[in-house]
């Protein structure tokens, strides 16, 4: 079976946005778990999905270029990112999204959708986000790693990427490294 890896970026007090609506203290998006040899498939829910699209066609359309959400000139990490995920299935978990841009991209309805994917055959599957889908799926039962990206900052206000799980959690931790500038990876396995 595959397995559902989510990967996000978070702050200590574990916010993956703070009150302003985005996680300032990050300065790339690129995939930095190191997934990428392990997946041929990503989810992102439909609330994400929007600002997913556009973000990512900006760069893919223009990688020498300011981003126009941010300003910033794309990492050279995002670039490749954007070329691995322009040929990447993606799904999009949504009742209400009927249309989608992004190349290789099926909407899906349900958690029981994600289900029947993980039986499919192939790669592992990464589980991008939000918050309110990763914690659904952590209490479905269909979440099977959760890789971290620690900031070494309090966020205070903000969202709480466990906001919304219903109930606990054991998780089994696989491993832990410190990385520049005082981020740390953690992975854990659930269950």
């Amino acid at each position: 079976m595959r397995k559902l890896i989510t990967g996000m970026k978070i702050s200590v007090d574990g916010k993956i946005e703070g009150s302003e609506g985005f996680a300032d203290w990050v300065a790339g998006w690129s995939e930095d778990y190191g997934l990428t040899p392990q997946i041929d498939a990503c989810i992102i829910g439909g609330n994400m999905y929007p600002g997913y699209e556009m973000y990512w066609t900006a760069i893919s359309n223009e990688p020498d270029k300011p981003l126009p959400m941010t300003g910033q000139s794309p990492t050279a990490d995002e670039v490749t990112w954007s070329r691995f995920a322009a040929k990447t299935q993606h799904y999009v978990l949504s009742s209400t999204i009927t249309k989608v841009q992004w190349p290789n991209t099926t909407i899906i309805r349900s958690i029981d959708d994600i289900a029947k994917l993980k039986q499919q055959a192939g790669k592992d599957i990464y589980l991008m986000g939000g918050a309110r889908m990763v914690a659904s799926l952590l209490d479905a039962g269909l979440l099977d790693e959760l890789r971290l990206l620690v900031y070494p900052l309090i966020a205070g206000p903000g969202k709480a990427l466990f906001a919304t799980i219903a109930k606990r959690h054991n998780l089994k931790l696989v491993s832990t490294k410190p990385l520049q500038d005082g981020l740390v990876s953690v992975v854990y396995r659930v269950g």
